[in-house]
């Protein structure tokens, strides 16, 4: 499993995806407002995301 790195944007539970700020053991800390649409989908700005339930987009 290739963990993320802070600055890589990731995609998890059904397409969505954000850019990786903070790098834990056991998971990553998220910021969702990357997405185009963001404020359609009422999120909150930022989420916690386990490495085993992610993608690597870009890095």
């Amino acid at each position: 499993m290739t963990k993320a790195e802070v600055g890589n944007i990731i995609e998890f539970r059904d397409g969505l995806r954000g850019i990786v700020e903070k790098v834990n053991e056991n998971s990553v800390i998220v910021d969702l407002t990357i997405m185009e649409d963001f404020e359609e989908l009422e999120l909150e700005e930022k989420t916690v995301v386990n490495h085993k339930n992610y993608i690597i987009v870009y890095s």
